[in-house]
This record gives C-alpha cells, structure tokens and sequence, in this order.
C-alpha cells in the first residue's frame, strides 16, 4: 500500500458522508420553499415543534451547530413570526427560544416533507434503521 493511499477520495469516510449530505439537503429545497424554510431553518424548527422552548445552547447542542451559525438563522425564523427570542429571567446571559402560534401552524406543511423526501433515498426502514445507528455512533465517537 502506497504512503498516499490514505489520499485518495475513494479511500476517505467523510467523503461520501458530505455528498450524501449535500445531494439529499439539495432533494429538500423545492419542499422548503414551499414553506419559506432553508434546511438549517428547518432542522430548528422540527427541534422547536418538539420541545417548544429552550435556551440557544440547548438548540445549538441538539442541531451541532454553534451561536455564530445559530443566530442569523434563528433571526430569520424571528423575522417570519415563526419564534421569539427572550433572554431568561434567572440568568441574563441566555437566550431563550420560544415557538409562536405561527411556527406552530408551519408543522402541519412541513409534515408532509418527511414521506415526500423517504422515497428519494430509496432504503428499507431496516437500512435505513442501520444508517441512522451507524451515524450517530459517529457523531457520539467525534464529539468526545
């Protein structure tokens, strides 16, 4: 084996993990803009659906994305009525996100994005199960 082989895209994880991304973020847009959602946008949102209010760390955490990359996305979401941002009460450093009754509303067409955007992958939910372990195993092995 050649000392460069470990060089070569064919030989790298991370490269089919990137284009995966990127082609299936790519298969998401027509169904975002029909809701007026980027795909950061919308990974926020399906976090606030769930847990209707927590601090930015908290969301930051859940998305792995950081306050620099969080804020303009969480403004935006501000801007369309979507969200409020309040600091806490107890503790004047943190921000808290809170969902509005029109981010709300937005689940309902954003529901029908997750069946739309299963039969581009075309995996059976046992690979896809797999996949899903697979890579959250390495999100828990990187973020130690």
């Amino acid at each position: 084996m050649d000392k460069y082989d470990c060089l070569k895209i064919e030989n790298q994880l991370c490269f089919p993990l990137y284009a995966c991304s990127k082609e299936i973020i790519r298969h998401y847009k027509p169904f975002l803009d029909e809701i007026d959602l980027t795909y950061t946008q919308y990974i926020a949102m399906m976090v606030l659906w769930e847990k209707k209010c927590l601090s930015v760390k908290e969301l930051g955490s859940c998305l792995y994305l950081d306050s620099g990359t969080l804020t303009p996305v969480l403004k935006k979401l501000e801007a369309k009525g979507y969200i409020e941002r309040k600091r806490c009460e107890a503790d004047e450093r943190s921000l808290n996100v809170t969902l509005t009754d029109e981010g709300e509303k937005l689940k309902d067409s954003a529901a029908e994005i997750p069946p739309k955007m299963g039969s581009c992958v075309n995996l059976s939910p046992e690979e896809a199960g797999e996949l899903y372990r697979l890579l959250y195993k390495i999100l828990s092995n990187v973020n130690q």
